[in-house]
């Protein structure tokens, strides 16, 4: 009854803005007990509206409809009502699906055979150009094949391209507002003068289609018929005192993935490629090949394809006709694709950009990290905190509220140390928080670094249960992270948290509000958290940092660095990074600068979009993913940026050229820290900045460049060993084999960095870690500088990823140098860029190994101890 009650009334209303003319349909040959099969095209969302009115006296079609129809509120109602038969989704069908949609279609021929009539839009979806695009099409081959002597009639729909209902705007139109909106303008033109909106549909029956010709000729053949005469992109004005004739507007480009697939880091370049290889069958996957012609993608496999890619990166990928190659695909992953569901970012707040301007901002008393963070929410807890695209921009009070509801699940973990293993997010600084007032010591767990490592790590300090999060793991398994080792230990979030009662969470809410004494009386573990070394050099080392260790740092941090209550901080580096802990976890939450985090820090255009949005301030990172963001920003993106921290390896002397030449407000203060201690110990400062620097020592760490043959401290400008002392420098090792970092120099007890630098005029400059010197013909040879030479010659600014690296062979005594390369630099080339760069013959290569891609930590780093694996295998 709703349904006939809505084909009653949809004629009259669609003519206070419509005025259609149907073409040919008196001619058709009545129904005559054979199936009739109606494909139309499908600019807009009123499309079914129109012909369902048009058809149901005489023909009583059933709509047949794609997800465009089926998904959305008002559609999915209106679906319903009319009986629309929805055809089955990946999203909720899951790997069933392909079975579950060729069930469909062999019922949808039976139906035919039995002498049915369907209205069916063969796009499978709405139209983003004013002409259709069948090449991945598949449906319509199965279904005639099953129903030989179907009648077919081709519906071309002309004068709705442009309407406020389709997606000639780029966006995807919403059906709900733009009803509304209507009405409103109904009322505006007394309901009878509202200009129409002509809507020509033109009916043909055909006889000829080339189904026995198979898919390919099929969809051709079907495509110029529904294309034929395809009408201009018009607009209609909406109130009568506007006029009444129709404005041809320009058309919208097509689709297309910007960039260079190249740039796409090595790991989900790989992903793709085992993606695809696992799909399609195909063994050589090469960014040229298109996915439809070469692939033989059709519309499932391509909708399969959107939802890996929403799943294992985030990204809502809902235009097909962007992605038409391999590399559109590798580009997708990074969030560079073309989508109407993805749209804009998401709306930002006001309050997120209402602050003092030029105040500056202090950081509260208190000997842990939980009791320097309340005193902090105390002073606004209306204030912004964190931010991500995810869940949006959370209060010191919604923080406050999230650490009320985990405290007495985390409480009921078992053991004292509980893993932590996300990325960088909002949440991850609340689950870090929630841990420390659960009185647990968090351990911040990095999946980049193998299994064997992780499990190992794990057991060192006891971690029975890892916190993490579907998405996560979900992004990892389709990169091919194995997390085999600790699978059983994982601790989903996302599952665990539904089981939290809604009594627990309106308590919480109620006493964030009214009572902090759960957590003001909580006294926390002397561990504010363990971290792992990154193991670029050797195994990772377990390192337990205090909170008086953090503290101190941050302390030292913002008294050399003016920060201001108008700051916004720009997060990507991952908490189980000391640089990301420390200063874009720890610092802006106990600092009271609101943070907002992407979790991929190699996504540089998304990265700059985010910083756009949310007007960024500060934006702390290692050089190659600073490299990346700068590379793929518009000069607008990084406008609001005065600062932008680098740290973890030396910013190259290109970055540094990118920056000043396209954003010359913004101040690089590059920086150099160590995880065990915890971790800044040098930074520029704002009013002396000196490119090519690491800066001075902070203020309470002692420093000392000590000679490596004598062990007394060297003249200015003499490279010598780096010692440090403290309370930011941790206390020693969890690992019982690891040998003790501290040495005694002058009587008292040292860290000894394992780097080499210099001081001059009292900034000191990085010459590189001991590791990476190697002794030949009596000199002490640096690996890195033979890199930076190489660099400058080889590599440009538009390089983001390492595309070289230079590692010595094993043996002790004159090892060979081996240059690792992505492009297959020849040796004679190499050696002629050393010897130019200044360099002795000492520094020349012996050998040239061409790889797919320089192996990288999840810091970003040269992973060098996958070099020296490298190394130990035999030459092809």
């Amino acid at each position: 009854m709703i349904a006939a009650l809505i084909r009653s009334l949809g004629r009259p209303l669609m003519r206070l803005r419509y005025r259609v003319e149907a073409e040919g349909l008196e001619a058709l040959p009545p129904p005559d007990g054979r199936g009739v099969l109606f494909l139309a095209s499908h600019p807009t969302l009123v499309d079914p509206f129109i012909l369902v009115a048009l058809l149901h006296r005489s023909w009583e079609p059933t709509l047949v409809a794609g997800r465009d129809h089926t998904v959305h509120g008002p559609l999915r109602w209106l679906a319903r009502a009319f009986g629309v038969r929805a055809l089955p989704d990946p999203a909720s069908h899951g790997a069933g699906c392909r079975e579950a949609l060729a069930g469909e279609l062999a019922d949808l021929a039976g139906r035919l055979r039995a002498g049915h009539r369907l209205l069916l839009f063969p796009g499978g979806r709405l139209s983003r150009q004013k002409t259709e695009d069948l090449s991945d099409n598949s449906m319509l081959e199965a279904v005639l094949r099953q129903a030989p002597g179907t009648r077919v009639v081709v519906v071309r729909m002309r004068g709705l391209w442009g309407s406020r209902f389709s997606a000639a705007s780029g966006q995807r139109p919403r059906l709900g507002v733009n009803l509304l909106k209507g009405a409103g303008y109904l009322l505006a033109n007394g309901l009878f003068f509202m200009p129409r909106r002509k809507v020509r549909l033109v009916f043909e029956e055909v006889t000829d289609l080339a189904v026995a010709e198979g898919r390919t000729a099929l969809n051709r053949d079907l495509e110029a018929r529904l294309n034929a005469d395809p009408g201009p992109r018009t607009f209609v004005p909406y109130l009568f005192w506007q006029g009444h004739g129709p404005r041809v507007l320009p058309e919208p480009p097509r689709p297309r993935v910007a960039g260079n697939p190249r740039t796409v880091p090595a790991q989900v370049r790989d992903a793709v490629r085992r993606h695809l290889q696992g799909v399609t069958g195909h063994h050589e996957i090469q960014d040229g090949l298109t996915l439809v012609g070469d692939l033989g993608l059709d519309t499932l496999a391509h909708r399969e394809l959107e939802l890996w890619l929403e799943r294992a990166y985030g990204y809502p990928c809902s235009d097909p006709a962007s992605l038409q190659t391999v590399g559109d695909v590798m580009l997708a992953a990074t969030g560079a694709a073309v989508s109407l569901r993805q749209g804009e970012l998401k709306a930002v707040p006001h309050a997120w950009f209402h602050a003092p301007a030029n105040l500056p901002i202090e950081l509260p008393e208190g000997g842990t990290i939980p009791e320097v963070f309340l005193r902090q929410a105390k002073r606004g807890p209306g204030r912004m905190a964190v931010a991500d695209q995810t869940s949006g921009v959370r209060t010191y009070r919604d923080v406050i509220t999230a650490i009320l509801v985990l405290k007495p699940v985390f409480e009921q973990l078992e053991g004292d140390h509980v893993g932590l293993m996300l990325p960088a997010t909002g949440g991850a600084g609340i689950l870090y928080l929630a841990l420390l007032f659960a009185g647990k010591t968090p351990v911040l767990v990095n999946w980049t670094s193998g299994s064997r490592s992780l499990s190992q790590g794990l057991d060192l300090v006891g971690v029975k249960h890892v916190i993490t999060v579907s998405t996560l793991l979900n992004r990892l398994d389709a990169q091919g992270v194995d997390l085999s080792a600790i699978r059983e230990r994982l601790w989903l979030l996302d599952v665990e948290g539904k089981r939290i009662p809604l009594a627990a969470k309106l308590s919480a809410a109620l006493r964030a509000r009214f009572d902090w004494s759960a957590l003001t009386s909580v006294r926390p573990p002397e561990t504010a958290a363990v971290l792992f070394t990154s193991g670029s050099e050797s195994q990772p080392k377990a390192v337990p940092l205090t909170h008086g260790n953090i503290l101190a740092n941050i302390r030292d941090v913002t008294q050399i660095l003016r920060f201001r209550k108008d700051d916004r901080m720009m997060g990507c580096l991952p908490p189980f990074h000391a640089f990301g802990l420390t200063t874009t976890t720890i610092l802006p939450l106990v600092l009271g600068i609101p943070v907002v985090y992407h979790p991929n820090p190699t996504e540089g255009r998304m990265l700059a979009r985010i910083i756009s949005a949310y007007h960024a301030t500060l934006l702390v990172g290692t050089p190659t993913f600073l490299a990346g963001i700068a590379r793929q920003a518009e000069d607008r993106h990084l406008e609001s940026l005065r600062w932008v921290i680098s740290g973890a390896e030396k910013c190259p002397d290109a970055l540094y050229a990118t920056l000043a030449r396209r954003w010359p407000g913004v101040t690089v203060l590059e920086g150099y820290g160590i995880t065990e201690c915890s971790p800044v110990v040098s930074v520029n400062r704002e009013e002396d900045p000196r490119n090519g620097t690491i800066g001075k020592p902070l203020p309470s760490v002692e420093w000392a460049i000590v000679d490596l043959d004598t062990g007394r401290r060297v003249p200015p400008g003499e490279p010598g060993m780096l010692l440090v002392r403290g309370p930011s420098i941790f206390g020693g090792y969890l690992n019982p084999s690891a040998a003790s970092p501290f040495q005694t120099f002058e009587g008292k007890s040292w860290y000894h960095t394992g780097d080499l630098v210099r001081e001059e005029d009292g900034v000191l400059v990085f010459a590189g870690r001991l590791k990476r010197f190697v002794k030949l013909g009596g000199e002490m040879v640096s690996l890195p500088a033979i890199e930076e030479a190489l660099a400058q010659r080889f590599m440009g600014e538009e390089d983001a990823e390492p595309l070289l690296a230079v590692e010595a062979t094993a043996e002790e005594i004159n090892p060979d140098l081996v240059l690792f390369t992505v492009s297959g630099i020849p040796r004679e080339e190499a050696n002629a860029a050393i010897r130019a760069a200044g360099l002795s013959p000492l520094h020349h290569i012996r050998d040239v190994r061409r790889v797919e891609q320089i192996p990288t930590l999840g810091t970003g780093k040269t992973d060098y101890q996958a070099l020296k694996a490298l190394l130990a295998e035999p030459v092809a």
